[in-house]
């Protein structure tokens, strides 16, 4: 398959190293991007075709991804229609955008919308996926294995649980580098040097991460396993508890969704 990104930025540079890691060569892959300093970085890196035409780039290729902001791709979209046929698959990857609102600015109906997240630069990431009706199969497959290049997938049925996708693990690693920089002003409090805090939270949180991942038990279980009884991790918890700390990230998580939704609404009222 023959793949166009509309958009070089971090997305996509994670999408086109993670892709050429499973095998498609540098040729199947041309990135419109109108900046030249990220053209010259994408040649450079991967090999791979990267012009300022939109025609040019999109000539040819079996899959468009728009990776491109949100406000940007209404404009991209309805530049792109008379250059579209009936064969080739949309994959948006812009918070927020709704497909038919995206099928209704491109005249196309192959669209699968996708919320992924930055871990996909290290080939961690979590996306969640909606295709319209009119997404053939074996197109839902081509789309999930540009997305299984760099890291886990999750289809959905409904199209508005794309903005709790966004909130949760689309804006999530936000919330995991707030409690992070908490936890290493904590240390530096306690009398660690900057690097030492660093080293001790980051080594914390990804160890603690990864035995999460790995375990077969809910993480409640984990954590009361490490709570002894009139304890020092019971003391952290009654604090965190204290303060309503589970709360608000709930709250923060609803605040995230409701902005995705606020987006669609504002940006797909453009005729």
């Amino acid at each position: 398959m023959n793949i166009c990104f509309i958009g070089g930025g971090n997305m996509a540079t994670a999408l086109i190293g993670g892709l050429l890691g499973k095998g498609l060569t540098a040729g199947q892959i041309r990135v419109v991007e109108i900046n030249e300093e990220n053209r010259a970085r994408l040649q450079r890196d991967f090999a791979v075709c990267a012009v300022d035409n939109l025609a040019e780039g999109a000539a040819g290729s079996d899959i468009i991804v728009f990776a491109v902001k949100p406000q940007q791709l209404r404009a991209v979209a309805q530049q792109l229609a008379p250059m579209l046929n009936d064969r080739q698959l949309l994959i948006s990857i812009a918070a927020g955008i709704r497909a038919g609102d995206i099928a209704r600015w491109s005249g196309s109906q192959a669209i699968v919308r996708v919320m992924p997240n930055t871990p996909a630069l290290v080939r961690s990431g979590m996306s969640g996926l909606y295709a319209l009706p009119e997404v053939s199969a074996a197109q839902r497959d081509q789309a999930q294995a540009i997305l299984d290049a760099v890291g886990e997938t999750l289809w959905l049925q409904d199209e508005t649980m794309l903005d709790a996708v966004t909130a949760i693990s689309g804006s999530g690693p936000a919330y995991v580098f707030y409690f992070i920089e908490a936890l290493q002003q904590a240390a530096r409090e306690l009398g660690f040097n900057a690097e030492e805090a660093r080293r001790l939270s980051l080594a914390t949180f990804v160890g603690a991460s990864q035995l999460a991942a790995t375990s077969e038990e809910d993480v409640s279980v984990l954590r009361t396993r490490v709570t002894s009884k009139n304890g020092t991790t019971e003391r952290a918890l009654l604090s965190l508890a204290a303060n309503r700390v589970a709360e608000h990230i709930a709250q923060a998580a609803h605040a995230a969704a409701e902005r995705a939704k606020e987006m669609g609404d504002e940006l797909g009222a453009q005729p």
